[in-house]
C-alpha cells in the first residue's frame, strides 16, 4: 500500500506565487529580497492554517539560493535549494516554543546563533507559536534578538500576537496574515480536486470552505474527510451530512416558510433539523447569516460582501429580490436578540420557536400589505351641482398657503390651495382674503390616476395609519352602506344619497378622532358640512397649521369610510372656538378649578400651598 499524504502536506505552497490569498505579505517580502533590504528579525501572525510558517519556509529558502529568478523566487537547482528540498539543510533551523519554552532553551538556540551557514548567506531560526515563551525566556531572548549576528535571522510565527510582550514586538517587522476569502479557499480545492480527478458541484466546495472560515489548512483536512467518506465524486448533500453542518437549502427553505407566512411548515423544519443532531444556537446563527446575505445582495455596492460565488450567489440573488428590506433588518434584529438570550433561557427550544414564529408575523405583514390595493390618488373632480365657479378652468399658479391673520376681532378666512380656481371677493363689511381651492377626489364615473401614496408623519405616526388600524376592526355590517360605483348621468337621488354617506363617514372620522387626536377631534367636531364643503373653525395658529398639514390624510380615510370617491372641499377659518378650551399652563389649571370650587383658594391659603 503506497503511503498516503494528506492535501495540507502534499499541496503545500513551495513558492511565493502558490501562496493563497496573502500576496501582500508575498509582495513584500520578494521585493526585500530583490532590493536586499532583509531585516533581522520578522514577525509572522495570523490565525491558524492561513500560511505563516509556510511563507517562513519559503523566505528562508529565497534567501539562501544561489541563483535567485527575477521575481525573487528560488531556483530549486543549487545545492542549498536542494538540501532545503531534501530536509538536510543546515541553515534553516525550526524550534517549537510550545515545547521550549524555558530560559535553558532560548540559552542553547542563542549559542547555536554564532555559528555561520556552511552553504548560503544566512542561518534562518523559525520559532513557531513564539507566544508560548515564558516571560523569563522572552528577556532571555531580547538581547540577541535586538542585536544577532549578520548571518542570522528571526523568523517568528504565533497566532497570538496579544501575548507577545512589547519590547520584543518592537524589535521585529510584524506581517499580519489575512483570513483567507471564501473565494480563494474554494478556488484552491478546485485545483486540487482537479490533480486527484475528484468531481464535485460548486454547492459542496463552499460548504467545505465556509466550515473551514478561513484556515486552508482546515480546509484541505476537512476536504481528505469528504473525500474519503463520498469517495470521487461531491454532493452538497453528502458533504453537509458529513461535516455536520446545515446546508444552504435548508436556510433558503425556512427563508421562503418566512416569507409565506407559514409559521407551521418553520416549526417542523426547525423540528427536522433538531432531530439531525444540531443545536438550536448553530441553527439561529446560521439563519442569521443568511439574512445578512440577503440584504448584502439589495445592493449592488454591498455584493461584493458576500462571501459565495457560481450558482449559490444567483439563488441568493433570487431570493433577495422576493425580501423587502424593512424584513430583513428586523429579522437580524429579532434573531440577534434571541441568539443573545438563549443561554439564559430555561427552554430554549420554545424560545427559538417564538422567535421564528415572530418572523413569519413579519412575513405575513409583508403579504398583507402586498396585498391590500393603494387608495387613488385625489385628482379633482366636476361635480353637477357644484357652484360654476369652482368648476372653472384653472390657473397655472403654484399651491400656497396664506399666513392667518385677525384683523379688528373679525377673523380672516384662508383655504388650503391645491386646485387654483378663479377667487370671488365676497360680499360684506370687510373682505376678506380666500383661495378657493380644493382636496378632492375624482367622482364615481370618472377613474382615478395611480400615483404614489405619501403619508405624513406626527409624533412618529400618520393620522392615516392610525386610523386605516380602526378599519381592520371594522364589522362587515358597515360594507353594507358602501355604494357601488355605477355610470350614466349622476342623478338626484345618487348626489343625496352620496352626501348623505359623506355626513355619517364625517361623523365616524371625527369620533376616531377623537379617541387618537383630541386636539385635531375637537376642531371637527365643531365643522359644518354643506354642499361637499366642510368649514373648519380652528381657535389658534398652531392648530390651523397641524390641520392644514393632515388635511390629505383626513380626506382619504373620509373616502374610505364613506366607500365613494367625492369631490370635498376643507375650508379653514381661524376664529375663536362657540366651546371652553382646557387649560394649559399650571396658573391656567388653578384658575380653572377655582372658578368651579370657591373653597379651593381657602385650601391653598390654610395649607399655604404654592404652584408647582
Amino acid at each position: 500500500m503506497d503511503n498516503f499524504i494528506v492535501s495540507a502536506r502534499k499541496y503545500r505552497p513551495t513558492t511565493f506565487a502558490s501562496v493563497v490569498g496573502q500576496g501582500h505579505i508575498t509582495s513584500t517580502l520578494k521585493n526585500a529580497i530583490s532590493r536586499h533590504q532583509l531585516a533581522h528579525a520578522y514577525l509572522f501572525c495570523g490565525p491558524r492554517g492561513v500560511g505563516k510558517t509556510t511563507c517562513a519556509r519559503i523566505f528562508a529558502k529565497a534567501i539562501n539560493c544561489l541563483n535567485p529568478g527575477p521575481d525573487a523566487e528560488a531556483c530549486n537547482e543549487c545545492e542549498s535549494c536542494k538540501a532545503f528540498n531534501e530536509g538536510r539543510s543546515f541553515n534553516i533551523h525550526e524550534l517549537d516554543a510550545a515545547s521550549n519554552n524555558s530560559v535553558d532553551d532560548i540559552r542553547s538556540l542563542t549559542e547555536q546563533v554564532r555559528i555561520p551557514p556552511q552553504i548560503g548567506q544566512y542561518s534562518v531560526f523559525i520559532i513557531d507559536e513564539v507566544h508560548m515563551l515564558s516571560v523569563q525566556a522572552f528577556n532571555a531572548f531580547l538581547k540577541t534578538l535586538e542585536e544577532p549576528p549578520a548571518h542570522a535571522i528571526f523568523i517568528l510565527a504565533t497566532t497570538e500576537k496579544h501575548k507577545i510582550i512589547p519590547t520584543i514586538l518592537s524589535r521585529c517587522q510584524i506581517y499580519d496574515f489575512n483570513r483567507i476569502r471564501v473565494e480563494d479557499t474554494v478556488a484552491y480545492l478546485k485545483f486540487i480536486a482537479g490533480q486527484e480527478q475528484v468531481t464535485y458541484d460548486d454547492e459542496s466546495l463552499h460548504i467545505i470552505a465556509r466550515k473551514a472560515d478561513g484556515g486552508m489548512r482546515d480546509a484541505l483536512s476537512m476536504y481528505d474527510k469528504v473525500v474519503s467518506f463520498c469517495g470521487s465524486n461531491l454532493t452538497a448533500e453528502k458533504v453537509a451530512e458529513n461535516l455536520n453542518v446545515l446546508d444552504y437549502d435548508t436556510y433558503f427553505t425556512v427563508t421562503d416558510r418566512i416569507l409565506e407566512g407559514n409559521y407551521t411548515a418553520t416549526l417542523l423544519l426547525f423540528d427536522e433539523v433538531l432531530r439531525k443532531g444540531f443545536s438550536g444556537q448553530t441553527f439561529i446563527g446560521g439563519l442569521n447569516a443568511h439574512l445578512r446575505d440577503l440584504l448584502m445582495c439589495k445592493n449592488p455596492q454591498t455584493i461584493p460582501l458576500l462571501e459565495v460565488t457560481g450558482s449559490v450567489a444567483e439563488r441568493y440573488k433570487t431570493q433577495a429580490g422576493q425580501c423587502p428590506v424593512p424584513l430583513l433588518f428586523e429579522g437580524i434584529d429579532l434573531l440577534t436578540s434571541v441568539d443573545a438570550s438563549l443561554r439564559t433561557a430555561t427552554n430554549q427550544r420554545l424560545h427559538i420557536e417564538l422567535g421564528l414564529m415572530k418572523l413569519c408575523g413579519l412575513g405575513q405583514k409583508k403579504n398583507e400589505e402586498t396585498l391590500t390595493p393603494s387608495l387613488p390618488e385625489l385628482v379633482p373632480a366636476q361635480n353637477p351641482t357644484r357652484n360654476p365657479a369652482q368648476t372653472a378652468p384653472k390657473k397655472e399658479v403654484p399651491p400656497t398657503v396664506q399666513n392667518p391673520m385677525t384683523t379688528g376681532g373679525t377673523a380672516t378666512t384662508v383655504v388650503q390651495t391645491l386646485d387654483p380656481v378663479p377667487s370671488t371677493p365676497t360680499v360684506g363689511t370687510q373682505t376678506e382674503k380666500i383661495r378657493t381651492a380644493s382636496l378632492s377626489v375624482p367622482d364615481n364615473n370618472q377613474p382615478a390616476a395611480p400615483q404614489a401614496h405619501t403619508e405624513s408623519l406626527l409624533s412618529g405616526r400618520s393620522i392615516l395609519s392610525l386610523l386605516n388600524n380602526r378599519q381592520k376592526n371594522e364589522s362587515t355590517s358597515n360594507t353594507s352602506d358602501i355604494t357601488s360605483n355605477t355610470t350614466g348621468n349622476v342623478s338626484e337621488e345618487k348626489e343625496e344619497k352620496n352626501e348623505a354617506l359623506l355626513k355619517k363617514a364625517y361623523q365616524k372620522l371625527t369620533q376616531e378622532l377623537l379617541e387618537d387626536r383630541p386636539r385635531l377631534g375637537a376642531a371637527f367636531e365643531e365643522a359644518r358640512i354643506e354642499d361637499y364643503t366642510i368649514y373648519l373653525n380652528v381657535p389658534n395658529e398652531s392648530l390651523y397649521d397641524e390641520v392644514i398639514h393632515h388635511l390629505s390624510d383626513i380626506q382619504k380615510r373620509l373616502c374610505e369610510l364613506s366607500g365613494v370617491r367625492l369631490a370635498v372641499d376643507f375650508k379653514v377659518e381661524i376664529a375663536e372656538s362657540t366651546k371652553p378650551l382646557k387649560p394649559i399652563k399650571a396658573e391656567d389649571r388653578l384658575q380653572y378649578l377655582t372658578e368651579k370650587n370657591p373653597l379651593l383658594t381657602k385650601l391653598r391659603q390654610t395649607l399655604d400651598l404654592d404652584i408647582e
